[in-house]
Order: structure tokens, then C-alpha cells, then sequence
């Protein structure tokens, strides 16, 4: 099973993140890259053609998941499972505070 998000960055699609049963690949959209302006999603993941593939989660969009409180409601509301990151990020990450925003992609989608 592959999970797929389209990441946003300041309301522009950047980039793909999935999750696949190898671990995690994020890759920046070609048209993204050749804008003249384009700015990476983070320090972390600069701006480039190849993907960045990692067995767990990256930090970055591990990072933009809820904590504490907040996080315990969204457990409570969805019935999440709290390690399941990947599923924590396409639940919780649509409208996050600050430039980045992660829209999931339905199975089946061509996209």
C-alpha cells in the first residue's frame, strides 16, 4: 500500500511526499523546479531533481504533525494511531501554520 500527498508550499504545488513499504520518498515537482522563484519546502530537503528517500518519516514533515494536546484530540476525533506518521500528516497537515500544506492524494488517483 503507497500513501501520496501533494505538497504545497505558499499555496504552490512543490512536490510529491508517498510512503511505500521501502520507507518514505519526497520529490519536488519538475515544473516547481523551474520557477524562477522556487524556494525549497525546507532547509532540509534543498531544491534538486533526484527524490530524497529515507526508512523513516523525514523530520521536516514529521515536524508539522500536532503535538500534545492538540494531537490527542485529533487521535480521539479520527481515531488515529499516534505512530502512524504518515497517516497523522495526511490527516492533520491540510491547513498548517506557516507556508507548507499537505494534501492527500486518493488511491487510484493518476496524479
Amino acid at each position: 500500500m503507497s500513501r501520496k500527498a501533494k505538497v504545497f508550499y505558499q499555496n504552490r504545488f512543490a512536490g510529491v511526499i508517498s510512503e511505500t513499504d521501502e520507507g518514505y520518498l519526497f520529490r519536488y515537482e519538475k515544473e516547481y523546479l523551474q520557477t524562477e522563484n522556487a524556494e525549497p519546502v525546507s532547509l532540509t530537503l534543498q531544491l534538486r531533481k533526484e527524490p530524497y528517500q529515507s526508512k523513516t518519516i523525514f523530520p521536516f514533515f514529521d515536524g508539522l504533525i500536532p503535538e500534545g494536546w492538540l494531537l490527542n484530540i485529533a487521535e480521539d476525533v479520527w481515531k488515529l494511531n499516534p505512530r502512524d506518521r504518515m497517516g497523522l500528516l495526511l490527516t492533520c497537515c491540510k491547513d498548517c501554520i506557516g507556508a507548507v500544506s499537505i494534501i492527500p492524494i486518493k488511491e487510484g488517483s493518476d496524479e
